[in-house]
Formats: structure tokens, C-alpha cells, sequence
């Protein structure tokens, strides 16, 4: 039995703020090409497999070059996490081809800004540290979460960490947000803890244009916003 590294794709039909949001056209493309083909730019993996429940998203992968043998009878509801549903196509992945894999990125469909060289860079840490999960991450920018507040009925401001009102943006810790454009785990972690937050996981940080996660439809036009800045690796 070979190892291999597998590059899973998750894209169910399902999606409810964005309508067949993983298919929508961005910048001339179905969205979920824009992650099979930077996959194939990045020339690290045996296998590119969609993990779908929807035979259109099915047939626009396989028009992109990704393999989709079979579709995804659980995992596809609105409960389940994106993990336990990547496990599972990792382990039908095993059984299909009778191959083991010793890596297992995951690419979120909804992230069409990371390229190629991202993925490339981050298997390299990946490898290079021995990690056994790495999850993408993205540094706050303009947004400073450590000024974070909760409004209450009267409209009085409960500050999350009242103690850094008392400080210079410069003067804090930096802080980050994790991002869906690249989980990286062992495949044996990942089949044992059915979550790429498994106990040793890592972060592992991304630029904010390449980290871009779309979730709605102001995430959306921020992406396409960033898109026009300069050419997306095709």
C-alpha cells in the first residue's frame, strides 16, 4: 500500500445564505473551480476528490478535473461539521482505491483566493515541523478584536477585555481568526478525533486575501472586491 497526500474538497448542495453558493460564478468561474485548480497548481497531491452530495457540483468538479467517484450519503446536513464529513470521504477515499494516504488537506470551497503556492507553502510547514494538524489562520487587521464589545438593552457597552481600552492598538498582542483555506492533518489524527482540532494542532498563518472565506453575500462582494487587485492564478 502506497502512502499519498489527498486533497478533499467539501462542497454540499445544501448551502442556505448563498444559494448553490459553492457553484455561483466568481470572476468567470463556478466558485468551487477555483479550488480544484489551485490544487492542481500546487502539484502536491495523488488525488483531488469533491466530497459532495449534489450532482451539479459533481459534474462541474469533474468538468475541473477533480475526481468525484461517489457522493456523500451522510454528513450533508446543517449539524454536521465540516470535519466529520472529510473524515468520512477520507475514509470511502481508502476503500475506493484501496490506497492509504498519509496526509489529508482540506480545501473549502468557498475560499477561491488562496492559490496554488499557498497550498504549496503550507504542506511544506507542514512536513517540514512534523505537525499532526494545521489549520490556516489569517492576522486581524484593521479590525481589533481586543476592542470588542457586546451591547446590552440600553445600548451601554460590555467590553470583552475591558483592560486593553487602556492601551495602544501598536502596544497589543497580535490576534488571529482561523480561516477554511487550508486544514492539514495526519490521517491517523484525523480518523481518531473526526476533527482537524485535534489535540496537537497548530496555526498557521495566511494572508488576508488568500485566507477570504465566503460565508455570505457582504463576504462575497469583499472577495470580488480583493480579486480585482490583481489576477487570480488560474
Amino acid at each position: 500500500m502506497v502512502k499519498r497526500r489527498v486533497a478533499i474538497i467539501p462542497a454540499r448542495g445544501g448551502s442556505k445564505r448563498i444559494p448553490k453558493k459553492n457553484i455561483i460564478d466568481f470572476n468567470g468561474k463556478p466558485m468551487i473551480a477555483w479550488s480544484i485548480l489551485a490544487a492542481k497548481e500546487s502539484a502536491v497531491f495523488d488525488r483531488i476528490l469533491v466530497s459532495t452530495d449534489d450532482l451539479e457540483i459533481a459534474k462541474i468538479a469533474l468538468e475541473y478535473g477533480a475526481e468525484v467517484p461517489f457522493l456523500r450519503k451522510k454528513w450533508a446536513d446543517d449539524h454536521s461539521t465540516v470535519s466529520e464529513a472529510t473524515a468520512a470521504a477520507l475514509q470511502q477515499a481508502m476503500y475506493y482505491w484501496q490506497e492509504e494516504y498519509s496526509t489529508v488537506v482540506q480545501l473549502m470551497a468557498n475560499c477561491p483566493l488562496r492559490t496554488g503556492q499557498d497550498i504549496v507553502c503550507a504542506v511544506a510547514s507542514f512536513e517540514k515541523e512534523q505537525r499532526s494538524a494545521q489549520i490556516s489562520c489569517f492576522e486581524y487587521g484593521w479590525m481589533n478584536p481586543w476592542w470588542a464589545t457586546r451591547i446590552d438593552d440600553t445600548g451601554q457597552p460590555i467590553k470583552m477585555f475591558p483592560e486593553a481600552f487602556d492601551s495602544r492598538s501598536q502596544d497589543l498582542p497580535k490576534l488571529y481568526c482561523p480561516t477554511g483555506a487550508i486544514w492539514i492533518s495526519d490521517t491517523d489524527a484525523l480518523l481518531t478525533y473526526k476533527s482537524f482540532y485535534s489535540p496537537l494542532h497548530v496555526f498557521e498563518p495566511l494572508s488576508l486575501r488568500s485566507a477570504v472565506d465566503i460565508d455570505d453575500y457582504e463576504d462575497l462582494k469583499f472577495a470580488k472586491a480583493l480579486a480585482t487587485e490583481g489576477e487570480i492564478s488560474k
